[in-house]
């Protein structure tokens, strides 16, 4: 059984149909890739997945490790393993980055962890990450650049653990030593409790994490699976191999 499963899932938003149908799986210790052109519906997924209450779900079912979460709020989601990791993340002015996931971590936890405990471990993700310790007291986001917020997503994941991580379009607006950075990291990162489900439109993030496996999407179906190789095509000869 995979962690997180999606069955013939239906979604709406602004009373537009997105998602037709989808089914999709993703499991610990493996990196899933989500590809597809523009407006196909890949971040649609991701959202609704999460929880985002702008996104209806008219019919089929999100399980995560067996369970249904397809009506749960998304701070429960988050809680039994869920993470989102954004295409353009928002600023959080007047929280420093150390409260922000120090918070976030006892919240998960369901207990407080120590102070000095916690420095210890953000500072060692931070240094992984190339992430200067003088960010943890500045304000979430704020005043980052692009590279900057992506490898602060990452940060985050590498504090909370969760169990799945949704990554939409996380080499948006990377440099190319940035891309290697955070590629590096989400490397690192997954592994028998973690798993991710990496949404791109671009191969140029697959050239430095491999895929164990590739969906396409094209107007919120599914149209093709298939291996590593299926983004190498996609990258030679554009989605219209496949729409």
């Amino acid at each position: 059984m995979s962690n997180l499963e999606i069955r013939d899932l239906y979604v709406k938003t602004e009373g537009k149909e997105i998602l037709k149908g989808v089914n999709l799986s993703v499991s610990k210790n493996e990196v899933i890739a989500l590809m597809g052109p523009n407006g196909s519906g890949k971040s649609t997924l991701a959202y609704a997945i999460m929880g985002h209450p702008k996104y209806k779900i008219t019919k089929g079912k999100i399980l995560l490790n067996g369970k249904d979460i397809t009506n749960l709020p998304v701070n429960k989601r988050a809680k039994l393993g869920l993470f989102l990791g954004f295409q353009y993340p928002s600023e959080i002015q007047g929280i420093s980055v150390v409260n922000f996931l120090r918070t976030a971590l006892n919240s998960a936890k369901g207990s407080s962890v120590s102070v000095l405990d916690f420095y210890k471990v953000l500072y060692n993700e931070m240094a992984k990450l190339k992430i200067p310790q003088e960010f943890a007291q500045r304000s979430v986001n704020e005043g980052f650049s692009g590279g900057e917020k992506k490898k602060m997503e990452i940060l985050q994941l590498a504090v909370l653990k969760p169990q799945i991580a949704l990554l939409d379009e996380t080499d948006s607006g990377l440099d190319i030593d940035a891309l290697r950075t955070v590629a590096d990291g989400i490397n690192t990162l997954i592994g028998p409790e973690l798993g991710a489900l990496l949404i791109t439109h671009y191969t140029r993030i697959l050239n430095y994490i491999k895929p164990h496996k590739v969906y396409v999407m094209i107007d919120g179906k599914i149209v093709k699976t298939g291996g590593a190789d299926l983004a190498k095509e996609l990258e030679e000869k554009g989605y219209e191999i496949v729409s």
